[in-house]
């Protein structure tokens, strides 16, 4: 019996939709990761990108755990001496609600040459509504 591995001319990708009110910060990363690189399809294949697009809704209504919301510090560095630049969780919230979530996704996704394609894949969204209804995205429970 040969091992199958998937040609990028058979890959079929479907739309999802998750809510980011429902479930903690982490655990809504692990569940979007999953689906941007195709480890719940039977068809993976680890060095073809057959993963699928990822609508987030309601990121404003992020939900972590403990005192996540001030206690969490989001580092950047300008390059120039003295340029460290930090937000807390709740700042980043408020300045641009998808950050958070796309950072939290970015670091469970694997550091290779497929990265940047799958992150391509995942759209956030603010509030409730969405520009992606034509796609008929399916929910994620």
């Amino acid at each position: 019996m040969k091992t199958y591995s998937q040609k990028p001319s058979e890959i079929q990708r479907e739309w999802w939709m998750i809510d980011a009110s429902v479930l903690p910060l982490g655990k809504l990363a692990v569940v979007i990761a999953d689906k941007l690189m195709g480890k719940s399809k039977v068809s993976y294949t680890p060095h073809t990108d057959n993963g699928d697009y990822v609508v987030v809704v309601n990121a404003k209504n992020l939900k972590v755990t403990g005192e996540k919301m001030t206690d969490k510090h989001y580092y950047r560095h300008s390059g120039y001496p003295g340029g460290l630049k930090d937000l807390t969780l709740a700042e980043i919230i408020e300045k641009d609600p998808g950050l958070a979530i796309r950072q939290a996704v970015a670091g469970m996704l694997p550091k290779n040459k497929l990265q940047a394609d799958r992150l391509a894949r995942l759209r956030v969204f603010p509030g409730a509504e969405h520009s992606h209804t034509a796609q008929q995205p399916k929910e994620i429970k």
